[in-house]
Order: structure tokens, then sequence, then C-alpha cells
């Protein structure tokens, strides 16, 4: 039976484009499939009463300056030299999400992060210009007027605040959380757990 790995995914975060691109290559060495979970980082905040750890850990001394030396390790390790912090960072990603829930419901969640991630982290795309996104949709195959209309609608709504709910429920709290069956892992740095847990077969 072919494993499978869920992604809790949100644009917004850093770890979500830090951790894809080695999460896709294990995937693809151990023949497993990702799927792809959208879900609105703010709103797991609130649910669970996290934060931003630049946030949460900014009166522990010493601790945002490891958690950027671990970053740039990871980084360097994954050859991910392209990534820059996005000059919108924090932005409001209830949109891109809402889309990205609507590409999911037809099967293309994988490839419409794909689409978008490595324009909004390496190049610094302007999240909140719909020609810019929709553009850089169009190039990947995607009708970005039916994505940004779906977007809108109260059933995507809905099934975007059904799954933060939901990854909620079953114990995540932040992004990277993934699944690998019932086990769940948190951060990019568990990836050689995922790895162990996918060579189990």
């Amino acid at each position: 039976m072919t494993k499978r790995v869920e992604l809790v995914f949100d644009f917004v975060s850093p770890n979500a484009y830090l951790v894809w691109w080695p999460l896709r290559e294990l995937v693809d060495q151990y023949e497993a499939e990702l799927d792809v979970i959208p879900v609105f980082l703010a709103g797991m905040h609130k649910l669970t009463g996290n934060a931003p750890p630049m946030i949460r850990d900014a009166e522990v001394k010493g601790k945002n300056a490891y958690a950027q030396l671990e970053m740039d390790r990871f980084i360097a390790k994954h050859g991910l030299t392209r990534y820059r912090l996005h000059p919108q960072f924090p932005f409001n990603s209830i949109t891109l999400q809402r889309m990205l829930q609507a590409a999911c419901e037809d099967g293309r969640g994988v490839q419409f992060v794909e689409a978008l991630l490595r324009p909004i982290w390496e190049d610094g795309l302007d999240v909140f210009d719909p020609q810019a996104i929709g553009a850089v949709l169009a190039a990947a195959g995607f009708d970005a007027a039916d994505l940004f209309a779906r977007a809108q609608t109260d059933a995507v709504k809905q099934g975007l605040a059904a799954n933060t709910d939901a990854v909620v429920e079953r114990g995540a709290f932040g992004i990277p959380t993934m699944w690998v069956g019932d086990e769940m892992f948190f951060g990019k740095e568990r990836l050689g757990q995922v790895e162990e847990e996918l060579a189990k077969g």
C-alpha cells in the first residue's frame, strides 16, 4: 500500500517553503503520495493559543537568535539559498489559502503550491496583486479567474475553516505539521523521523 504524507500548509509560513522541497524529495524517494492540507495559520494560532516564534519567544534571551542559526543551517544543508524573507511578511494569506483549497478540491493542490512557492519566497511576488498572482498561475496552467472566484464562495471558505479545525483537533498547533499514517511530526527538523517512518514500508 502506498504511503501518504499529509502536510499542513499555509503560504505565509517561511517554514512551509523551507520544508517543501526536501519533503518532496523524500516523498519521491519512497514512492509515497503527498497530500496538502490548506489551513489558515492565524486561525490555528487563535485556536491553540500559539503565536509566531519571533513574537512568542521575543523575551527569551538567545532563543530567536538560535532559531535563526538553525534556519541558516537548514538552508545551507538543503541548498535553499534563493530563499528571501518576503517583503510583505507577515502577510494575510486568506485569499491564497482559499484558492489553494479550491485547487485541492480539483486534485491539483501540489501543483498550485509549486506554482507560487518560489515566486513568493524567492522572488518576493506581491501577494496582494491579483494580476501578478494570476499571471504566475496562468503560466502554470491554472484558470486564475476561476480560482479567485471560487475563493469567494461559502463552500470554499467553509472548507478551509473545516480543515483548520480538523488539524487542530488532530493535535497540530503550527507549520509544518506532517502526518505519515497516524504518526504526527512537527517542524522541518523532523524530516529524518519522517524518512524513518516512510522507510518502514
